[in-house]
């Protein structure tokens, strides 16, 4: 060996080095493992850091470091006595090793080589380290640039022995290690090892299965951070597939049925009681929408499975319904495949009660139906509501879940007893109710005796001295059914032998299996005490004190009391929800039962030495308590009606916000277009009053680029708004001709009254010749209109002429040639569309003039006189039996509808105005005449 280490150590040619390499490997395997690994170790490290570059040589050393290292060659061949020197050897090569932290980046480094005769023994040593030094190389890895995700790369890789070898690495990576875990889990850890897992047939793949599946544990057991990745990257859902049994179970191999129960396992990791309470609800709700409880009652209620896996299923079962209201409805309504189909829940309580079934198995029951009953009142009132006379099958053709607790609990089996008890204890926990009704519950011991009830019957059998544990049971049962339940208390104590029985059990002195019994028999006479409503006379809570007091002793009582905390049983039950017991021996402690003895142990305690004052004054505490309770539950029940009110009276203010909302938005545009038709009113009066001096500046101002393309843009807009006038106008004047005919018409029929009737003659005349003057006046107002429409056509006309005669003088502008042309043309254009729509104006404007020769008012004052004419006109007719007073009236309509005719916006001018108007007009018109 030494010849070979300076071989390796001064050789220059690199096949001498690897030969010498190869001969250690070869002695390195035999029994010179601790010669090798204490001469050639250094040599060895000292080739990996220079000979990078022959990978064969690399091979030879890292195998050879490895059978340095590894105890698995040793541990075959040593005898069976000596695996403690074996574990020694390797654990102190590989604190060698390590103690230069650059060895395992070196190894790290050496692992990302492609190269199969690298690659793999480096797997292979690195795996070995963890072994032997878990937590230091650990840390080494850890700190490292990238180390763990160099690793993770492992896992893709295309050869198979790498790739499980990988895994198996992994493994022991991530023990105990959650830093590692979850930078594992987040390098896609999951997503790669349920493909690998799906790849390989699931349940009925090999050992890469298995491995797999416990490198899962490793990443999610006591791990919150990734069970929560787990859930939210749906990998729950991908768990399904396992758990797919056929019809025929039989033949199972032994690899499926390990990797059955890791997979059942690993949903348990998910759910169990000792995750935080919000996490574990998340995964029971995803495992039910994803069908994988469904599945799981699957297996539970198929032929054929085997035993151990039936068994964890049932305790996966358990863990995944436990305290989530959803899957404990769907657990109860599961049926077993018999016929007639019976609940799921009856079927496994049948195996509870069966002393032929394998204890695990009558232990997993036990835990679902306790999981089933953990914070479900429902089904707790379920499982007591087959035991009420009212409920139980007369027939007796089926069984129910109540008559299998009571049989178990009366059955020659002490096991049974204990199951019974303990379970029907569950379906009483922390539910006050159900106690009272349970107090209804008769049973029929024998043919002609009368029937005694349950409780009755429990401590007959008590007083009997049966089996310790069926008394243990049974003491448990009754000390959970009086807790916190006053008239429970009153019934037991009316029996007149249980008191003389528990002081009588308490007092004596008796052996180590007794001393249990004794202390529960003192906590159920503590209970009975504390929780005395003081309603029997003679079994008064200060009475049953001082029989203490002289049967007993407090001292002796509190001692004994004592022994059941101080059971060594006792703090293993306390630990966890599920019972585990060695042996049915050991059978003692429910985990529930432990919380109780933890509540009342203090209290009752306190409650012996109290005198009676002091219960009184408590008891007045506890009735102002009560009050108090009252008036804090009425006053709840009020907020609550006033929160229902208060919610519908915002719900009324926000709808009725949005309809103010609305309509103020309606107002808002209503308002803003008001103000738009003003502003146009107001722009078209000073636009008329400015129409001359547009005129008489549009020769020189025409010459201006800038002004001149502003001014046409007006006179288009001004244009557009007259032509909308004049089609609005031709409408508006064929509605007044008809009220001129009916107005016409309705002078006519004056007419003819005014014949009939000689005495209102002159009042008729007076009338007609007002509605002349009104239809002058209106007359006057049209033409006026009129004499507006020729000024915008003439206007329009000396635009034309004005373009013509600009033409050429733009033209000879040469400063402005390069510049203007472009506009010209544009202007041009506009201009031929402006004669267009001038021309168009011209033909609308005459066929205006016709209408307008016939009208006798202006538009716009018969528009808004129209409906009020025609109300007149129907009046005038209804009135002609009465000139005299129609003539009177009509003058003061007229000054009314003038008055309105204001209110409205329209112009209304005296007669005076008029005249003077009309004066002004007919010279307007002849100036017009002259130049058209």
């Amino acid at each position: 060996i030494q010849k070979l280490c300076d071989r390796v150590a001064s050789s220059t040619l690199l096949d001498d080095r690897r030969d010498a390499v190869r001969a250690l490997k070869s002695l390195s395997k035999a029994s010179y493992r601790l010669e090798v690994g204490i001469q050639a170790m250094e040599h060895l490290i000292h080739v990996l850091q220079t000979d990078r570059s022959d990978s064969e040589i690399i091979g030879y050393a890292l195998d050879t470091l490895y059978n340095v290292i590894s105890n698995d060659l040793e541990e075959e061949e040593q005898e069976e006595n000596l695996p403690k020197q074996v574990d020694d050897l390797g654990s102190q090569f590989t604190e060698i090793f390590i103690k230069q932290q650059e060895n395992v980046t070196l190894l790290l480094t050496l692992v990302e080589e492609f190269d199969f005769h690298v690659r793999w023994p480096g797997v292979k040593l690195l795996t070995s380290l963890l072994k032997q030094q878990g937590p230091q190389v650990q840390q080494i890895i850890l700190v490292s640039p990238m180390g763990v995700s160099r690793l993770m790369d492992l896992l893709a890789d295309s050869r198979e022995v790498i790739r499980n070898d990988g895994v198996l690495l992994l493994q022991q990576l991530t023990k105990s290690n959650a830093a590692i875990q979850k930078i594992v889990a987040f390098e896609n850890a999951f997503e790669r090892l349920l493909d690998i897992i799906t790849e390989e047939g699931n349940s009925d793949g090999g050992i890469v299965v298995e491995d797999c599946l416990l490198l899962l544990q490793n990443l999610l057991k006591n791990n919150n951070s990734n069970q929560n990745f787990f859930k939210e990257g749906s990998y729950i859902q991908r768990m399904k597939p396992w758990f797919e049994v056929g019809d025929d179970n039989c033949g199972w191999s032994a690899q499926k049925v390990t990797n059955l129960h890791l997979m059942l396992q690993l949903v348990r990791v998910l759910v169990s009681p000792t995750n935080p309470p919000g996490a574990t609800s998340s995964c029971q709700k995803a495992m039910f929408h994803c069908g994988l409880l469904q599945q799981l009652c699957t297996i539970l209620m198929a032929t054929g499975v085997p035993a151990d896996i039936l068994t964890e299923t049932i305790n996966t079962v358990s863990e995944v319904i436990r305290g989530c209201q959803m899957n404990q409805d769907y657990f109860a309504s599961v049926n077993a495949p018999s016929n007639p189909p019976r609940p799921a829940i009856v079927v496994l309580l049948m195996s509870m009660v069966n002393e032929r079934q394998p204890f695990v198995l009558r232990c997993a029951v036990l835990y679902c139906f306790q999981c089933f009953l953990y914070k479900n009142q429902k089904g707790q009132g379920e499982i007591v509501s087959t035991l009420l006379p009212s409920t139980i099958d007369a027939t007796g053709n089926s069984v129910s879940a109540g008559q299998l607790l009571c049989g178990g609990l009366f059955s020659t089996d002490s096991l049974s007893n204990w199951c019974a008890a303990v379970a029907l204890a569950h379906a009483l926990q922390e539910n006050a109710t159900l106690k009272e009704q349970l107090l209804r519950v008769q049973l029929a011991t024998s043919i002609g005796n009368p029937p005694v009830s349950l409780l009755q019957q429990c401590t007959n059998i008590l007083s009997q001295g049966s089996k310790v544990q069926t008394r243990v049971g049974l003491l448990m049962l009754l000390c959970t059914w009086l807790s916190n339940c006053s008239i429970a208390v009153t019934h037991f104590l009316h029996n007149p032998a249980n008191i003389p029985f528990l002081t009588g059990q308490i007092a004596e002195n008796l052996g180590e299996e007794e001393q249990l019994v004794q202390g529960l028999c003192a906590l159920l006479l503590g209970i009975s005490i504390y929780y005395n409503d003081n309603s029997l006379e003679n079994y008064r809570k200060e009475k049953l004190k001082q029989l203490i007091e002289k049967r007993i002793g407090r001292e002796n009582f509190i001692e004994k009391l004592g022994f059941i905390s101080k059971h060594e049983l006792y703090s293993r039950a306390a630990q966890k929800p599920q019972p585990s017991f060695s042996s049915p021996d050991h059978m003692v402690f429910d985990h529930e039962f432990t919380k109780l003895v933890k509540e009342l142990e203090g209290v009752i305690s306190k409650a012996i030495y109290k005198s009676s004052e002091e219960d009184k004054k408590e008891e007045e505490v506890k009735k102002t308590l009560e009050q108090h309770d009252n008036i804090v539950t009425h006053y709840k029940k009020v907020i609550r009606e006033q929160d229902q009110e208060l919610e519908e009276l915002k719900q009324r203010v926000n709808t009725l916000t949005s309809q103010n909302e609305q309509l103020q938005a309606t107002v808002t545009q209503q308002v803003s277009q008001i103000q738009q038709h003003k502003d146009q009113y107001n722009l078209l009066k000073v636009q008329l009053g400015k129409d001359t001096q547009h005129h008489n500046a549009h020769s020189d101002t025409f010459q201006m680029n800038g002004i001149q393309v502003e001014e046409v843009s007006k006179l288009k807009e001004e244009l557009e708004e007259w032509k909308n006038k004049h089609e609005l106008l031709q409408g508006q004047l064929r509605e007044k001709d008809s009220v001129i005919e009916k107005l016409t018409s309705s002078q006519l029929e004056l007419g003819t009254t005014e014949q009939s009737s000689q005495t209102s003659k002159s009042g008729g005349l007076e009338h007609n010749n007002g509605l002349q003057k009104e239809l002058e006046m209106l007359r006057t107002q049209v033409q006026l209109q009129s004499a507006e429409i020729s000024k915008l056509q003439l206007e329009n006309q000396k635009l034309q002429v004005t373009n013509t005669s600009a033409d050429p003088a733009l033209g000879d502008s040469g400063a402005t040639a390069a510049n203007s042309s472009e506009l010209e043309g544009r202007l041009q254009q506009e201009i031929k569309d402006l004669k267009s729509e001038v021309k168009a104006l011209a033909e609308e404007k005459e066929s205006l003039k016709q209408h307008l020769d016939s009208s006798s008012s202006t538009v716009a004052i018969l528009q808004d006189e129209k409906s009020k004419l025609q109300q007149e006109v129907a009046e005038s007719k209804k009135e002609q039996d009465d000139l005299l007073v129609l003539l009177a009236d009509q003058d003061q309509k007229l000054s009314a509808l003038k008055i309105k005719l204001k209110d409205l916006g329209v112009p209304v001018e005296d007669e005076d105005d008029i005249e003077s108007g009309d004066q002004g007009d007919e010279d307007e018109d002849g100036d017009e005449e002259e130049q058209d």
